[in-house]
């Protein structure tokens, strides 16, 4: 069956909050390629705004997958996110670049950049399988919760933390600057972005499988702190 079958099938599970268990033989995506036409069919279907290009750990949480990002998806810090409206969510400590120009075909150009706590999560109900299955789910994409502006230029080498608030997380290294370009070169292959839009890289550091009730902070100089209790 096309793409556009196979995006249709996996819209109802968005739509309706239903996880999917195994698909079809005839539907599944047989390779990262086939899972970005799955995704591109999804958008259609699903008739969102894309604000941007997220790229987020794949299911080897080293592998970094990219795919569209909606703007009903990215909220204000402070903002209630229900855990249980979102299936296996994971966290994780990143930051968010807005285009100052249009991308097209050179390296992105920022007005701003802003921390962000990625929330997560998967349509599947054994959560992605693959790459492919993973790509298609829109790279897993639950809640991006985006902290205060930050205006400069992004150093090449830094620090991400993530913990529980009261926890002194180990730092981990977060090459910013190459993974905004390795961001830019991947929305450039989905077809470029106009100013405005965002880049989001997810990843930089995770945390245990959060919690109703928790509230969990990050950090990512230069660009800055943000913390939120999750509902």
């Amino acid at each position: 069956m096309s793409a556009a079958e196979a995006g249709k099938f996996l819209a109802e599970a968005w739509e309706t909050g239903h996880s999917l268990g195994a698909w079809p033989a005839d539907l599944a995506p047989a390779d990262q390629a086939a899972g970005e036409a799955i995704a591109a069919e999804l958008v259609e279907v699903l008739n969102l705004p894309v604000c941007g290009v997220r790229l987020a750990p794949g299911p080897d949480g080293l592998t970094l997958l990219s795919a569209p990002m909606f703007e009903a998806r990215m909220l204000r810090v402070g903002t209630p996110v229900t855990l249980s409206s979102l299936r296996q969510p994971r966290i994780s400590a990143g930051i968010m670049g807005i285009l100052a120009e249009p991308l097209e075909r050179d390296l992105p150009v920022f007005s701003a950049f802003h921390p962000v706590l990625d929330i997560a999560a998967t349509r599947y109900t054994a959560g992605a399988p693959d790459a492919a299955h993973q790509i298609a789910d829109l790279g897993g994409l639950g809640f991006v919760l985006v902290g205060k502006r930050w205006i400069g230029a992004l150093p090449e080498e830094s620090e991400a933390r993530l913990g529980l608030t009261g926890a002194r997380p180990y730092p981990l290294r977060a090459p910013l600057a190459a993974l905004m370009r390795q961001a830019g070169a991947e929305a450039i292959r989905w077809g470029g972005l106009p100013a405005g839009a965002v880049l989001v890289v997810a990843g930089l550091a995770t945390g245990s499988p959060p919690v109703a009730g928790q509230k969990w902070a990050a950090a990512v100089p230069p660009v800055g702190r943000i913390s939120a209790v999750l509902g």
